[in-house]
């Protein structure tokens, strides 16, 4: 089950328990369920602060409750937590032996204070990357609250109740028994949705900070880049994220980044943020920008205004809200996102293991995603609106040489079909002939590019017409002492490092500015 090297990093995580916990498991003779009762059995071995239970009566089997010793409440994992919830599994087991998390003690206090029954339960698959974090906030909230339950379902192993219960996106979560959210969510994110006066808080924190030198909003590659440059000047540099990490949170695969042979998005994000810690930046998360107000006078503030009701105000700001997936808007596509529509094939693939699957986009992430999906799925149908492929040469020429996928350029997707609740099929158009044709297929993927978050930007600074901010080779846009950098900008080429170097420049150009430009009276 646990190689040697596993076995030995567990038994160091193990010896960091400060109080004893109980297994208790529900296991059966199947061969998840054999493997489960090898898992526990190898994990109390290594351990004489873990002891096993065998006599567990829940309703999912195989299922093991985490608890603390003479308890009967804790994390429950329906299923194997391995892959990418190995770490999930190893967290629960030291945070219910009291071994503390890494969390700010504000956030713990919030979770402390909830108030009602919470019944969360989170539907995962073992090779999706966001899953993770739902899965580890949800277990933290379960371990820190007695009035929050968590149970964690590897959805391969509870198939029937993944199609009964219409999930074809992970990490998909249920709150007494309805859809409480999908996708990749912290949790302040989680916490701050079923607290009704997070947001009110919120406001008032913003509302107290002192002003800033430098505050960038947008929390990416670009964000990151910028408070880093921005901070070693030793300034006041704050940044304000929905987010840290952004869209690269969502990204599986980084090979392409200077110095770093391989890496992936969680991590990437993971250390980006570190370092920006380390200089003492003031990241303020779960931050949306609604409204930015140019000063009125040279060398005044700049008003950043929130969707909290929070202002921020600073000297100079950095935009670098980044971007966001495309949607192909077409009939079909909010009706069935979620219930057969999607945009990670490395997280949501695995659902449709067997099945028929599209992916609409050409380019190098369609490509790459029809190739990913073709190893797991039945058939992949690829549609291009361009009359050829877009993606680079090594990955079309890969794609071509698989047995299971057609291609189809030139076609324009016109909808996608459902029976109601999940997705049955596509329709496209070809844009030679004008023939209309229909796919019978349980999944669509789209991959189409991405767009700018600046909507809240329009009618304070030019934008193109895609969109974009504006800006000049030095990250200026065309209001003083207001910068932009990374996808959300006329920069050609959205790439992870580009993003990083434009993040540097701007702030390297709002130093330039701050020094040139005496302080308003």
């Amino acid at each position: 089950m646990l190689d040697d090297t596993l076995k030995s990093q567990l038994q160091t995580y193990l010896g960091m328990l400060r109080s004893p916990i109980r297994l208790i498991a529900t296991l059966d003779e199947s061969e998840t369920g054999l493997e489960m009762r090898s898992l526990l059995e190898t994990i109390v071995g290594l351990s004489d602060k873990v002891s096993l239970d065998t006599s567990g009566t829940d309703e999912r089997s195989p299922s093991f409750l985490v608890v603390r010793e003479g308890e009967k409440q804790g994390v429950c994992f329906a299923g194997l937590p391995l892959g990418h919830e190995f770490t999930s599994l190893v967290l629960a087991l030291l945070w219910t032996g009291g071994h503390p998390p890494k969390v700010e003690a504000d956030v713990i206090e919030a979770i402390k204070a909830l108030d009602g029954d919470f019944n969360f339960e989170v539907y995962m698959s073992l090779s999706c990357h966001n899953c993770p974090d739902v899965v580890q906030a949800l277990s933290l909230m379960a371990i820190f609250n007695p009035k929050v339950k968590t149970v964690v379902i590897e959805g391969g192993a509870f198939q029937k109740e993944v199609t009964e219960r219409e999930i074809m996106a992970v990490p998909m979560v249920f709150l007494n028994g309805k859809v409480f959210g999908s996708g990749r969510m912290s949790v302040e994110e989680i916490v701050a949705k079923i607290d009704t006066g997070a947001a009110h808080r919120d406001a008032i924190k913003i509302n107290a900070k002192e002003d800033f030198d430098v505050l960038i909003v947008g929390g990416g590659p670009a964000g990151a880049a910028a408070a880093v440059y921005a901070a070693r000047k030793g300034i006041r540099v704050g940044i304000a994220a929905e987010r840290f990490g952004g869209q690269v949170n969502d990204t599986m695969a980084i090979e392409n980044y200077i110095s770093v042979l391989e890496t992936d998005g969680p991590k990437f994000g993971a250390a980006m943020e570190a370092q920006v810690r380390h200089y003492g930046v003031d990241i303020m998360n779960l931050q949306t920008a609604a409204k930015v107000i140019p000063a009125t006078e040279s060398g005044g503030l700049i008003q950043v205004q929130m969707e909290n009701g929070g202002v921020l105000n600073a000297r100079t700001v950095i935009l670098s809200t980044g971007a966001r997936w495309r949607n192909v808007n077409v009939p079909g596509e909010q009706t069935y996102k979620n219930k057969g529509v999607a945009y990670c094939p490395h997280c949501d693939g695995p659902l449709f293991k067997g099945k028929r699957t599209a992916v609409i986009g050409g380019g190098n992430s369609g490509i790459e995603a029809a190739i990913d999906l073709a190893g797991i799925v039945a058939h992949v149908t690829v549609i291009e609106f361009a009359d050829q492929l877009k993606a680079d040469a090594v990955l079309v020429n890969k794609l071509k040489s698989l047995n299971n996928v057609t291609i189809h350029t030139n076609a324009q997707t016109t909808e996608i079909t459902g029976d109601g609740s999940v997705v049955n099929g596509i329709r496209f158009k070809d844009r030679v002939s004008g023939e209309e044709h229909h796919v019978a297929l349980e999944g669509v993927f789209v991959q189409i590019g991405l767009i700018p978050n600046t909507e809240f930007l329009k009618d304070t600074l030019e934008l193109s017409k895609f969109g974009e901010i504006v800006v000049d080779a030095k990250g200026h846009t065309n209001v003083p002492g207001v910068f932009a950098a990374g996808d959300c900008t006329t920069v050609p080429f959205k790439q992870i490092v580009i993003a990083a170097g434009d993040g540097a420049k701007a702030a390297l150009s709002a130093f330039d500015h701050l020094i040139r430009t005496p302080v308003a009276a």
